[in-house]
């Protein structure tokens, strides 16, 4: 698809989102998963539910303009969830949940920038109905961030800052793994 008119590149956008949100569908139940935080796993939990809506207004919208949702994967959200499931698999205990509210702050920010370029995009192109429904996706956006960084503050980080390394300097994790993989590489 070539961007010639601010159209052109409001669906762009909304295809991107639309992507995005399907990314983070997948992703946020492996994240409630990996942290050991119960009100972390309900917050992720619950933002699935609010990422399954928005997926479902991108659609709306699109639909709207006769657009299909067809479009490239969104790497921007792919590159983010790549490296919150790093966090996951090197991270231990309450230092993994505190790196899992990181990915999924940064999740947000991006999502935000989108959903805020879509929305003015949408109001200077009158499609009213398109920038209300991007700006309800917005709020709830700012509204998760917000929530995330109360946890992170008030818990997640605290017990983070108190874990302590394990007695020969590793989290043990890493020096497993080192193991592993040189048994392998002598085979």
């Amino acid at each position: 698809m070539e961007l010639e008119t601010l159209r052109d590149l409001y669906v762009h956008e909304l295809k991107d989102l639309y992507s995005a949100e399907n990314q983070i569908i997948k992703a946020l139940p492996k994240m409630a998963k990996a942290t050991k935080n119960r009100r972390l796993a309900s917050a992720f939990n619950q933002h699935l539910g609010q990422t399954r809506n928005q997926a479902r207004r991108l659609k709306r919208i699109l639909k709207s303009h006769k657009e299909s949702t067809r479009a490239p994967k969104c790497k921007g959200m792919e590159g983010l969830l790549k490296e919150g499931n790093s966090v996951i698999k090197a991270a231990e205990k309450d230092v993994r949940d505190a790196g899992l509210i990181a990915a999924a702050q940064r999740v947000e920010h991006y999502e935000m920038a989108g959903y805020g370029c879509a929305r003015t995009y949408a109001q200077l192109l009158g499609d009213r109905a398109g920038a209300r429904l991007l700006n309800t996706s917005l709020q709830e956006e700012a509204r998760t961030d917000k929530k995330l960084t109360g946890l992170a503050k008030s818990t997640v980080n605290l017990r983070a800052k108190k874990q302590k390394k394990s007695p020969n300097g590793s989290n043990g994790v890493a020096e497993a793994i080192s193991r592993i993989v040189e048994k392998f590489k002598r085979r």
